[in-house]
């Protein structure tokens, strides 16, 4: 399987607006791989879009990439779905204000984010039903997980409640790819689909040390309730035998820039970056 990382920010882009940090000045002045976008990635075997940020325009422009078949959300946090749009953008034929048939794109969507999605509204009322009017998509929700031409797509919910998020597990004959990129605790790793993975591509967690205004997280900061620490999101991937293991949803605030996550690989750990393809 081939994946390409569109975006490997956080909720934030790197460079933050505005802001003159010392990571966020020297994103404005290199660009890529300093500079970050929203999280987002595309799994070239099925022409899957996984997840839409503000950004996926850019994203998908800078990538070469030809044609959007599916489209897969994880979760519906605006840094996740605010470029949802997108669909219009590739598929609409401005003549009749439709879509070109041949450019629907289909979104897949376990049934409960199916039914969350409606919550999301625009001045024509619920943002995906217009969607459907115009043709630019055709919703296909399904339960526990699809199937997509070769690959084998299972759905694991990190459930809390009223802010669910899934795990995808993506699988092609001996190859499998665990992704997780936000909000992954409790991470679901009593399930088989999980383990053993060739790849799993994981937000690092909360780095405690070397954070601006020499911040330090409370034990009961909010941020503890969806995320681990890196050292145990190290462990985790221990624990489930990942392979290798891929680092995205890289948060401005962490203060970190490329120099010094590369600092922090080897053989079998690396961070993701703008355009960054994977081979599994």
């Amino acid at each position: 399987m081939k994946l390409t990382i569109l975006g490997s920010g956080g909720c934030m882009t790197i460079p933050k607006p505005l802001c003159r940090c010392r990571t966020c000045r020297e994103a404005r002045k290199k660009g890529v791989p300093y500079a970050r976008t929203g999280s987002s990635a595309f799994v070239h075997d099925i022409n899957l879009l996984i997840d839409t940020p503000a950004e996926t325009a850019s994203q998908l422009n800078r990538s070469g990439i030809r044609r959007v078949d599916y489209l897969i959300l994880t979760h519906l946090d605006p840094d996740h779905v605010e470029g949802l749009r997108i669909v219009e953008q590739i598929t609409l034929d401005f003549r009749t204000w439709r879509a070109y048939p041949e450019k629907q794109i289909c979104l897949l969507l376990p049934e409960v984010l199916s039914k969350r999605l409606g919550r999301i509204q625009s001045q024509y009322g619920p943002l995906v039903e217009a969607y459907e009017k115009r043709g630019f998509i055709r919703l296909e929700p399904f339960r526990d997980g699809v199937r997509v031409g070769p690959v084998t797509i299972d759905a694991i919910p990190v459930d809390r409640g009223e802010q669910i998020a899934f795990v995808y597990v993506f699988e092609k004959g001996e190859r499998r790819i665990v992704y997780a990129p936000c909000d992954v605790k409790p991470f679901p790793e009593h399930r088989t689909e999980v383990q053993r993975p060739d790849l799993l591509v994981i937000q690092p967690g909360i780095f405690e040390t070397g954070l601006r205004h020499r911040f330090r997280y409370p034990e009961d900061h909010i941020s503890r309730t969806t995320l681990y620490t890196f050292e145990q999101t190290l462990e985790l991937a221990a624990r489930i035998q990942a392979k290798k293991i891929l680092f995205v949803h890289l948060e401005e605030y962490w203060h970190r820039s490329y120099d010094d996550y590369c600092a922090l690989e080897s053989d079998r750990v690396r961070f993701a970056y703008d355009g960054m393809q994977v081979e599994v």
